[in-house]
This record gives structure tokens, C-alpha cells and sequence, in this order.
């Protein structure tokens, strides 16, 4: 079956995804866009919604990056098969969207001083909010957030990964659960292999 994968050459919100797709061994298509020549018109207008990350499989597209990292779950046992336990997970992916649209009026800030203010209003307390109740959350759980290696796990290191990168820090280093967490993930057959090779 072929699958394809398309986002931007950056991690971003697709990362997650690319990880679990080597952790499950799937071969896909990993095509990647320019970020800055967005949009590229030809493309955007393709899309059901004009945005990315797009996954296709068997002639059939999907949008949505939780859509498709969950999907992709169910083709690589990391989907519990409890509707309760789905939605635990389902929740987490959602408190770590809330976390990474914090970020978005930092990024927009044109003024040099502004930014600089609410990049570090940002790392001094929105990072502890969400971070704090992560980590509570992975000690409370055996060390993932839900109890045992889900796609929840890879979402949240996705995203995370993505925030360092707009805030040239490593927001995760004063919080050890979440540090161990993303080695475990790292250190995964397929997700190692994948780190070790991208650009």
C-alpha cells in the first residue's frame, strides 16, 4: 500500500508522525515543502483546507495532524483498544496544542523588545504550567502518559521538539519524566535509524 506524508522541511507538527511511521516499520513517501516559500498556491489549493501536514494512503487523504498520528496508531499497536483510555490520550494531544499555540504570539511579534518580553514571559511561566502537569501526569503513569508506549507519547515529543526549536532552549531539561521519556522514544527501533539520518 503507498502512503505518502507532506509538510514543510521542518519538524513542526508532522515530526510526531514521521517517528511513529519508522517505529511501526511503514514505507511512505516523506515529501517535504519549502516552509519559506508558503504557500505555493498550486499545492495549498489541493488541500481539503489549505494547510498541512496531508496524508495519503491508497488514494485516500486524510488532515489534521492528530487524525493522522492517531490513525497511524492503529496500524502500529499504539492504540489501546479502550474507548476510555483513546480519549485520555485524545486529551493529552489536545493540552499539548493549547501548550503550542501559547507560542504563537511570540512568534508574531514584530518589535525586537516586544518579543523578546514574550519569549521570556513564555519560558518563565507558560512552560512551567504545561510542563509541570505533564510530568505529574508521566510520573502518575508509569512513565507515559498513558500507562504504557502510545502515539500520545510521540505527539507530545513532536510538539516539544517543535517549541525548542522556535525558542532555541530545551524547555524539557529541568523535568526528568519527560527527559526519560523522549531517550525512550529516541532509542526506538525505526526512530533512532530516522534520527541518525535526517538533516
Amino acid at each position: 500500500m503507498s502512503r505518502k506524508l507532506e509538510y514543510f522541511n521542518v519538524n513542526g507538527l508532522a515530526e510526531s508522525i514521521r517517528y511513529i511511521l519508522h517505529y511501526g516499520g511503514l514505507k511512505f513517501e516523506d515529501i517535504r515543502h519549502d516552509y519559506g516559500s508558503w504557500p505555493i498556491t498550486e499545492i495549498k489549493d489541493t488541500l481539503p483546507y489549505g494547510q498541512l501536514p496531508i496524508y495519503e494512503e491508497g488514494g485516500r487523504r486524510l488532515n489534521q495532524s492528530i487524525a493522522i498520528a492517531r490513525y497511524i496508531a492503529s496500524q502500529t499497536n499504539l492504540l489501546p483498544s479502550d474507548p476510555w483510555e483513546q480519549a485520555v490520550l485524545d486529551a493529552v494531544a489536545f493540552n499539548v496544542i493549547d501548550f503550542l499555540q501559547k507560542i504563537i504570539t511570540f512568534r508574531r511579534e514584530a518589535d525586537p523588545v516586544k518579543k523578546e518580553q514574550l519569549k521570556k514571559q513564555f519560558l518563565s511561566e507558560t512552560v512551567d504550567y504545561y510542563l509541570s502537569r505533564f510530568e505529574k501526569e508521566l510520573k502518575a503513569n508509569n512513565g507515559y502518559f498513558g500507562g504504557k508506549l502510545s502515539w500520545v507519547d510521540f505527539y507530545v515529543m513532536g510538539i516539544i521538539e517543535a517549541i525548542n526549536q522556535f525558542t532555541e532552549e530545551q524547555i524539557e531539561k529541568n523535568y526528568p519524566t519527560i527527559v526519560a521519556l523522549f531517550q525512550k522514544i529516541r532509542s526506538l527501533p525505526g526512530v533512532k535509524e530516522y534520527i541518525a539520518s535526517r538533516k
